[in-house]
């Protein structure tokens, strides 16, 4: 029993490049309309890939589309998530934060720096391959957060 992503896979140009400028970002993806608004605020996600809050997001749009609320940037947000372009990441009390990153994987949380990290499955390893899930169970969806203090220059 493996572990399939949900939604799409990463989003790839007909180059084989990941796009990171609204330009690049197709006029429709995963049956999601993409407004001017929705395209800024993936083309952030893709670029940075540094697993934002809203505000973070909200902030960093801003510089190119002045105008845009923050309330554009959460329905954005919760659009991107519904049509599994982007995961909602959740770590205890804090703010939600953002990752383009569909392939299955887990969150490392560096407690020093702050910064949250994408950790890949060992090749050949599946996640339940470890759990003792109930008989017949079917995982449909991945979410392991771990925290901790990495070594410095990691």
């Amino acid at each position: 029993m493996g572990i399939t992503p949900v939604g799409s896979p990463l989003m790839v140009t007909y180059d084989g490049k990941i796009p990171t400028t609204s330009e690049e970002i197709p006029s429709e993806l995963a049956g999601l309309r993409m407004t001017k608004q929705r395209r800024e605020v993936y083309s952030i996600l893709l670029h940075d890939r540094d697993h934002p809050t809203a505000n973070d997001v909200f902030r960093r749009v801003q510089d190119g589309m002045p105008s845009i609320s923050l309330a554009t940037v959460y329905n954005c947000l919760d659009a991107l998530v519904d049509h599994g372009l982007v995961n909602q990441v959740n770590f205890d009390r804090e703010p939600s934060r953002f990752c383009v990153n569909l392939t299955p994987h887990v969150h490392f949380h560096d407690k020093k720096t702050g910064v949250i990290h994408d950790i890949m499955l060992k090749g050949g390893c599946e996640i339940t391959d470890v759990l003792e899930l109930p008989r017949g169970a079917e995982v449909t969806d991945l979410e392991f957060n771990l925290r901790g203090n990495l070594p410095k220059g990691s």
